[in-house]
């Protein structure tokens, strides 16, 4: 009778013992994957953060990719033109305190029948180069800043310009939760070259931006990239596009990625500049150190 009794203890110990793994185990699992996943939308949104700010300390290389249409002498789509720009962004520590910021934008350029009937051409326009010193602690009030120079490198195609270019430029935003608001403006005169059809090179660039980002990593852009050009006559100086894009912090595997679009509007251009709606789709690989 002894013997049945210590059977029967065992049997219900056991039983007991495996009721409470097959409730704890999982239980424990589902905690942990919840752990991560709070913990890799904690790191997306931080990312996204990143990209608002054109001068944070993070490696990332977009590619940025515009539709223009309606410009002078067409109707509807007759001409159009797409613009891929590369826009590899390198921050270097140069000491305990200050990081230089490379921002480098690289234009490839197609158009079709501009002017009419001229077919498709295009190539590689001129590179755009910024190398921003900024401090790697905000001020006390917050503001993020960066300045330096600014330099326009001509590639030599059939697109090119041809002319070079220097000039200064800068940057100052503020991050307030999921706002981060700003203005970037750089300055460029040319400095030689061996185009005589384009003359002298006067350009001042301002963009100003506010963008908002949520917990999800999903971010919602606001700006202009207005350009006046000093050497244009009267009326031809302003180009006001208008833009509102989208974008979304996910993952590749695992690389960091931020992928979205939006829509452009040219509230002004010269009279050879495109008109109307316009068209970006955005494309980041991101790398963290």
């Amino acid at each position: 009778m002894r013997y049945i009794k210590c059977i029967s203890i065992g049997l219900l110990l056991s039983t007991q013992l495996s009721f409470a793994v097959e409730v704890t185990v999982p239980a424990l699992h589902t905690e942990a994957v919840q752990e991560k996943i709070a913990e890799t939308a904690s790191t997306e949104e931080e990312m996204a953060k990143k990209l608002a700010n054109p001068i944070a300390a993070l490696i990332s290389l977009p590619m940025q990719f515009n539709y223009d249409r309606g410009f002078a002498g067409t109707s509807g789509n007759d001409s159009n033109k797409w613009t891929l720009n590369i826009q590899p962004v390198v921050p270097i520590s140069i000491s305990d305190d200050w990081n230089l910021i490379s921002r480098t934008i690289v234009p490839i350029v197609r158009t079709d029948n501009m002017p009419l009937g001229s077919g498709i051409n295009g190539g590689i326009g001129d590179i755009v180069q910024s190398a921003f010193f900024s401090p790697k602690s905000p001020t006390e009030s917050g503001w993020i800043w960066g300045a330096g120079p600014v330099f326009l490198l001509p590639s030599g195609s059939d697109i090119s310009a041809e002319k070079w270019g220097v000039g200064p430029t800068a940057v100052a935003l503020k991050q307030d939760g999921p706002l981060t608001y700003g203005i970037l403006a750089n300055h460029i005169w040319s400095t030689g070259g061996s185009n005589k059809v384009v003359g002298r090179i006067s350009n001042t660039f301002v963009q100003p931006f506010f963008t908002y980002t949520t917990p999800g990593a999903m971010s919602a852009t606001l700006m202009t990239e207005t350009t006046y050009n000093w050497e244009a006559s009267d009326g031809n100086a302003w180009t006001v596009p208008l833009f509102l894009v989208v974008t979304q912090v996910g993952k590749i595997g695992e690389q960091l990625i931020s992928y979205g679009a939006g829509v452009k509007y040219y509230a002004k251009s010269p009279d050879g500049g495109p008109q109307g709606w316009g068209a970006r789709f955005v494309f980041t690989m991101m790398f963290p150190k």
